[in-house]
């Protein structure tokens, strides 16, 4: 049989069982901060648009996309943020999709002269779809090459609501959080049984270990180290890299995977470069995969285009307290 028929056999089989599905994840996570922590909404000057494009393993048939987009505001006069994220996600020949649209607010706490804590929440509404008929079945499947008809049971659409809750403590070098995410395990059965889709945990964090500035105020050169632990059901992932910039550059590398827990050398290595000015960042990652699916894939591909803009007086700017991890 060829790669197709059993990519979509495969797909199938876990449409019409019980099945526990996983979030897309970026690479570029502090790009799409939103997605990564609702502690983050308004953690900008003032206004902040973020687009994020993720085109996961191109060689293998079926579609691996997932598209992001986010605004956020910082509410200065009230310590707070607010913002919305809709993420939309396909996966498959079958175009199995996951939208998502989350309100979010975030609060900082001026802890003392130095640390802040920033707890935050995501309401959302969770939807999921499905082109059935693009679907390849088993007992489609002859030795003339035919593919016969098939009619699936009806089926329904899924919509469900979610909550997610997070927490940020920071200074002027050193970040560190977690986001709980699916705390209402919304459901993701199309055909009604009891399947619901897992808690998500993210413990991230960092510190900047090195940096440069011009008269006391514009950052000419940083060197930050991060790290982003997520685990979802039975499902481990970490991501541990570099940051280094140097006006106005960017660049990074990092590495995705547990060692030691498997026999795979990692899921894979992470390139970045991109370039960052007072107002717009632009940034391209490339996944180099190094686990046993290095020559089937491709790797992956993520764009991040940020947009932060603001109105502020100069005494108002000087209340926010900016976080000092990377922006990509």
């Amino acid at each position: 049989m060829s790669k197709r028929i059993i990519y979509s056999f495969i797909l199938s089989f876990l449409i019409f069982t019980d099945s526990f599905s996983q979030d897309p994840t970026f690479s570029q996570f502090y790009a799409n901060a939103l997605y990564l922590a609702p502690s983050f909404a308004g953690a900008t000057e003032e206004y902040r648009l973020a687009i994020n494009y993720r085109n996961q393993w191109p060689a293998i048939p079926g579609v691996f996309h997932t598209y992001s987009i986010s605004f956020d505001k910082a509410l200065v006069n009230f310590n707070s943020g607010i913002g919305v994220l809709a993420t939309y996600d396909v996966a498959g020949s079958g175009e199995l999709s996951t939208t998502n649209i989350g309100l979010l607010y975030s609060y900082d706490f001026n802890i003392n002269e130095n640390w802040h804590i920033r707890p935050g929440v995501n309401f959302k509404f969770r939807y999921l779809g499905l082109d059935i008929y693009k679907l390849v079945f088993a007992s489609q499947m002859t030795g003339s090459g035919n593919v016969p008809s098939v009619y699936p049971p009806p089926f329904s659409k899924v919509a469900d609501v979610d909550f997610a809750a997070s927490g940020l403590a920071y200074n002027d070098r050193f970040w560190g959080g977690f986001t709980i995410d699916h705390l209402l395990t919304p459901k993701q059965s199309f055909y009604g049984d009891d399947s619901k889709l897992p808690i998500k945990m993210n413990v991230f964090g960092g510190i900047q270990v090195m940096r440069k500035t011009r008269l006391k105020q514009t950052f000419q050169e940083v060197l930050s180290i991060a790290m982003n632990f997520q685990k979802q059901a039975n499902f481990y992932q970490t991501d541990i890299g570099l940051y280094y910039y140097r006006n106005p550059l960017i660049f990074g590398v990092w590495y995705r995977g547990i060692p030691f827990m498997t026999t795979q050398a990692g899921d894979a290595i992470i390139g970045l470069v991109g370039i960052k000015t007072k107002q717009l960042h632009i940034g391209y990652s490339y996944d180099f995969t190094i686990s046993n699916l290095i020559s089937s894939t491709s790797g992956s591909h993520e764009i991040s285009i940020v947009y932060e803009f603001n109105s502020l007086s100069l005494g108002q700017r000087k209340k926010i307290r900016a976080i000092p991890c990377p922006e990509f």
